[in-house]
C-alpha cells in the first residue's frame, strides 16, 4: 500500500512531522476539486485530508481505489459522503475534540464585540474618529455587561460545552437545548489545579428562545432553518445572537428583518447560508459582527487537528 496522504486543505507542521517519522510522504499541493481524480490517481494517493473546502463524494470515492481514508480536520463532515465511503471499506475520520475550545473563543470574541458594539466602532473610527470622536462616543456609549446575563446554548456537543465554561467563568447564567443530552456536567479547570463542577438540565427550545439575552447554536449542518421567523418571534426584545457552526441554520432574511425591527441588537456571524459568497445585506449591514469561517482557525486548534489526524492514521493504517 502507497504511505502517502494528500492534505488538500493544509495540515500543521507537527502533524506533518508525526506522519513523516511514522513513513508517510506527506503531499500539501492545493489540488483544484476537477483535478482532483486525477491526481489521487496518479499518486496513489492513499489518505486524502480535507477541511471544508474540498468535497469528498460519491464519484471521487469511486474514482480513486487507492484511497483507504479520508480525514476531516474539524468536526463538521457534511462535505464528505461519510456513510458510502464507510461502506466501501475506507476509514472516515475527523478531530472532534481538537477545536472546540477555539470556536468557543471566537464566538465570546463576537458577543465582547457585540455588546460594547467594537464591530460597528472599528469601521468608523478610521473614517471619522478625529473630526466626530465625541459623536462616536455617544453613539457606542450605551453598551452592556455579559456578566449576570443568561446565554443560551442550541446543541450542547464539545463546542457548546466548551462556550458554556467561558460563559460560567465570566458569570453568566446558562441554559442550553440539545435533544440527545438530557444531563450535563461541565467541568470548569483553573491555571492553578483548582477546578469547580455545575450540573445543568436540557430545558425546551422555546423555553430557551424566550429565557435567553444571548442565544449561541452550536449544531451540524441542517435540512431546514434552525431559527426562523417564528423562533425570532418568541425570543426576548434586544437579543443577541451568535452562529459559528454552520451556514443554513438560521434564515437570513429572517435575521435582518429581526434585526432590523429591534427584536435582535445584533448578530455575530462566522458561517453564512451563501458562503463563500455572503449576502451583501449581510455584510453591509451596521449590526452584524462578521468574520469569515475562522472558528477553529487557530495556531493551538491546527496543531491539535495535525497531530489527532496523524494518530488516528498511524494507528489505522499501519
Amino acid at each position: 500500500m502507497s504511505k502517502k496522504i494528500l492534505a488538500n486543505d493544509g495540515i500543521s507542521d507537527s502533524g506533518i512531522q508525526a506522519l513523516e517519522k511514522a513513513g508517510y510522504e506527506v503531499l500539501t499541493t492545493k489540488v483544484a476539486q476537477e483535478q482532483l481524480v486525477n491526481f489521487i490517481n496518479e499518486e496513489q494517493v492513499s489518505g486524502l485530508l480535507v477541511r471544508s473546502a474540498t468535497q469528498v463524494r460519491k464519484e471521487l470515492i469511486d474514482a480513486c481505489p487507492s484511497l483507504k481514508l479520508i480525514g476531516r480536520g474539524g468536526v463538521g463532515m457534511d462535505n464528505i459522503d461519510v456513510e458510502y465511503a464507510r461502506e466501501k471499506g475506507i476509514h472516515v475520520i475527523n478531530t472532534p475534540a481538537s477545536s472546540s475550545a477555539s470556536v468557543a473563543e471566537l464566538v465570546f470574541a463576537h458577543l465582547f464585540g457585540g455588546v460594547r458594539f467594537l464591530y460597528d466602532a472599528n469601521r468608523n473610527m478610521p473614517l471619522e474618529g478625529d473630526k466626530n470622536f465625541k459623536g462616536l462616543k455617544k453613539n457606542y456609549g450605551k453598551g452592556t455587561e455579559l456578566r449576570g446575563k443568561t446565554l443560551g446554548v442550541l446543541g450542547f456537543g464539545r463546542i457548546g460545552q466548551a462556550t458554556a465554561k467561558i460563559a460560567l467563568g465570566i458569570g453568566m447564567k446558562v441554559i442550553y437545548h440539545d435533544p440527545y443530552m438530557e444531563d450535563a456536567q461541565v467541568d470548569l479547570s483553573f491555571y492553578d489545579g483548582q477546578s469547580i463542577s455545575f450540573n445543568l438540565k436540557s430545558c425546551s427550545k422555546e423555553e430557551l428562545l424566550k429565557s435567553a439575552n444571548f442565544i449561541t447554536l452550536h449544531v451540524p449542518a441542517q435540512k431546514d432553518y434552525i431559527i426562523g421567523k417564528a423562533e425570532f418571534e418568541l425570543m426576548k426584545n434586544g437579543v443577541g445572537l451568535v452562529n459559528a457552526a454552520r451556514g443554513g441554520v438560521i434564515d437570513e432574511v429572517a435575521l435582518v428583518a429581526a434585526i432590523d425591527s429591534g427584536k435582535v441588537a445584533f448578530a455575530g456571524l462566522d458561517v453564512f447560508e451563501s458562503e463563500p459568497v455572503p449576502e451583501v445585506r449581510i455584510l453591509m449591514h451596521p449590526k452584524i459582527s462578521l468574520s469569515p469561517h475562522i472558528g477553529a482557525a487557530t495556531d493551538e486548534a491546527q496543531d491539535r487537528i495535525g497531530t489527532e489526524l496523524a494518530d488516528q492514521i498511524i494507528r489505522l493504517l499501519n
